[in-house]
């Protein structure tokens, strides 16, 4: 699908546990990155295009995202916020909405119930349902998990992301676990395939390392934008000098 002409996005992502943001490699070994709201307000402040907060035990231990947090983040901020974790039904979606998000983001919860994605598309519109795909490549090629990367689906990444398409959700945000936090560069040849496949756009997750990764992704992935933690966490890219990059690389990005 071809969506040249709009400016590509820069993304980070906090992974918020317990009120703090960690980050790991190949979605284990958690370390902390910080306070998640001076996070967002300094990526907000330093030019970054959007902000991703996944509160990511949730799905797993079974609770709702804490809307508190969102709502702090949210009075910080300028720019498009997704909040993901425990969302499973229309009723989260509107407590964070309300609290402040512009976007939802949902992953397991759409596996196990993908008419979700219908009705959060169907109620608030297709702009405010991100649909998280966490996939590996495995022997047997790309398959989906859920659980915060513990279990393995018998769902293949590009018949789950043509079918979430479908659906209603307004963008894909695909995480490659063979790449999460390894910094050796994007899954790009998956993301090309999808990119050529779905009609919506695809946010690049997993495998930022390095500028030309970030171009990588853009040019060989033909991602629509591109995320990333601990990068930017731990003060490895400036964004402001990340974009600059990319422009002088001929991508073009918001100064």
């Amino acid at each position: 699908m071809n969506r040249n002409g709009l400016a590509k996005r820069i993304i980070p992502c906090l992974d918020v546990k317990n009120g703090e943001t960690v980050k790991g490699t190949n979605f284990v070994g958690l370390r902390s990155a910080g306070d998640p709201v001076e996070l967002g307000k300094a990526y907000s402040d330093a030019g970054a295009d959007e902000l991703v907060f996944l509160d990511i035990t949730a799905s797993v231990e079974g609770r709702k995202t804490f809307a508190d947090m969102v709502s702090r983040v949210a009075l910080e901020i300028n720019i498009p916020f997704t909040v993901g974790g425990g969302i499973n039904a229309l009723e989260d979606v509107e407590r964070l909405l309300y609290a402040g998000a512009d976007k939802v983001s949902v992953n397991s919860s759409a596996i196990c119930n993908p008419r979700l994605i219908d009705r959060i598309a169907g109620k608030f519109g297709s702009q405010v349902c991100v649909c998280a795909i966490d996939a590996r490549l495995d022997e047997d090629g790309w398959h989906c998990y859920v659980k915060g990367g513990r279990e393995r689906t018998p769902l293949s990444l590009f018949d789950w992301a043509r079918e979430v398409a479908d659906r209603g959700a307004g963008e894909i945000l695909f995480t490659s676990m063979n790449h999460d936090g390894v910094k050796q560069g994007f899954a790009n040849e998956a993301l090309a395939r999808l990119s050529d496949e779905v009609p919506v756009p695809v946010i690049a997750s997993g495998g930022a390392g390095t500028m030309a990764h970030f171009r990588d992704a853009f040019v060989k992935g033909k991602a629509d934008a591109a995320l990333a933690a601990s990068v930017f966490h731990f003060g490895e890219i400036e964004i402001l000098e990340l974009k600059a990059y990319l422009r002088q690389e001929g991508i073009n990005v918001r100064i």
